[in-house]
Formats: C-alpha cells, structure tokens, sequence
C-alpha cells in the first residue's frame, strides 16, 4: 500500500543522506522539460512553453525509509550566470541534454560540462581531475536522425576516461532510451534501484510539482520557510537559500514587467 504523508513528515523528517538533487541543464527548446515529463507522469506535450525555473519532488518510500529526489529543470537562456552556478553547486546528480539536429547546443553541452566540472572542484579542496560527478549526456530528438548535426565519435570523445559520465541517444517524443538512461544516471550516483523509472511509480509516496509559473512565489517561499530550521548546517545549503532567494526576486520581477 502506498503511504501518504503529511506536509510535515515529508519536510522535517528526511534524513540529509537521503536527498538528492537532480539539476537538468542545456539550451533552450532541446527537450529538457519533455525528459522530466517522461520521467515523471510517463508523459510528452507536443506544445512548447519556454521555462524559466521549474522545481519537482518526488518522495519514495523504500524499506521503511523516506528518500527525496528533488528536480531542478533549469531555463536554457540562463538570464542571470549566478543562477546556474547555484543550480551545480547544490546538484547531486546531472543531465546535459543537447539536440542531435542542432550542433550548437552540443557545443553548450561541452561547456557545461567543464562548468560543471570546474565550479564542483571549489568545494572540498578537489580539482578538476578528481571531481566525482554523476552525470549522463543526452542527444535528444533521436527521432529526427534524418537531420543529424552530431556525430556519435564526437560526443564519444567527450566522455572517454570519464567513469562517472554516460551518453544516451534518445527521443522524449517516441519515449526511446529514457527509462534506460535514467537507470544508468542512478546506477552512477549509487542511489537506490527503487527509484528507477520502471520502479520508481510503484513506491513513490508523493509527487510535488512546484514548478515557477503561475503561483510560483506563493511555492517557492512556503517551501523555503518549512526548511529554514535545517538550512544553514552546510555550504550547499547557504548556496541552497541564495539560490531560492534569487530565483523568487526573478519571479516577481517578471510579474511587475
């Protein structure tokens, strides 16, 4: 039987150990938001809608204990580069996502890579060489091979001696390979197999969409309030507060323009 709970089970009573956060970056219109769909409700929308912030959680309940698996889909415009840095400082766990049909976003895709790989090195006296980041690179839109860009040895070339790296060719549309690259991209960060896709709908307890459209101040300030007696403990979660607090003052002031 699957457990609901209440607001303040899920908010106060999460061991630290057992959240993560997945941070989806890449440019504009590669397929982003239909990944997190497919991976979430099984779902693809033919109509695009550009995203500024979107903000999910999925909670499972495995063998007796909670896990979190928070969702950060980020804009491909990156309006504001402080933004994105917070968005990889507090990520876990990592999906690029570029269009085979559109070589530029696989150039965005490579320096995202080193982005990322550079700004995880500030933390815990790492470097470069020995940063260890779960992360899968995906060509989306595998659907319009007819229109390739990309070529398979570059992307290849772009993940050799990376053991914490992977690619995967798929398409959002036709549903092809997203289940599986999901699999891996956990199988990579060590998280439990419960919380992969073909698993993940039987022992998830609760879904929440938070998603920055719409009421998305009312969301992003209640969520942040639950949490602030358990933020400041960490770097991540200071980077965590200056993230949130950004991204509400970039709401509101779409919503006075």
């Amino acid at each position: 039987m699957i457990k609901k709970m209440s607001p303040s089970e899920n908010e106060f009573d999460i061991p630290a150990k057992n959240c993560y956060r997945m941070v989806i970056l890449g440019s504009t219109k590669v397929g982003k938001t239909a990944i997190v769909s497919r991976f979430l409700n099984g779902r693809f929308e033919e109509q695009y809608t550009p995203t500024i912030e979107d903000f999910h959680r999925k909670l499972y309940s495995i063998k007796g204990d909670v896990y979190q698996l928070d969702i950060l889909d980020t804009s491909g415009n990156h309006p504001f580069p402080a933004m994105r840095r917070l968005s990889i400082l507090t990520g876990d766990v990592f999906i690029l996502v570029f269009s085979l049909d559109n070589r530029e976003s696989f150039h965005e895709v490579q320096r995202l890579k080193q982005q990322i790989y550079e700004t995880k090195s500030c933390l815990k006296n790492k470097t470069k060489e020995n940063v260890d980041v779960p992360l899968v690179i995906c060509g989306n839109k595998g659907d319009r091979e007819f229109y390739r860009e990309v070529q398979r040895e570059e992307i290849e070339q772009l993940i050799a001696g990376d053991e914490q790296c992977a690619y995967f060719e798929i398409s959002a549309k036709r549903n092809t390979n997203v289940d599986q690259m999901f699999q891996r991209l956990f199988t990579l960060a060590k998280l439990p197999n419960e919380m992969s896709p073909d698993l993940h709908r039987k022992v998830s307890v609760q879904y929440c969409d938070t998603s920055r459209r719409g009421s998305a101040c009312m969301l992003c300030s209640r969520e942040l309030l639950y949490r602030i007696p358990t933020l400041f403990c960490s770097v991540r979660a200071l980077c965590d507060v200056a993230y949130r607090l950004h991204v509400l003052s970039y709401n509101i002031c779409l919503v006075e323009c």
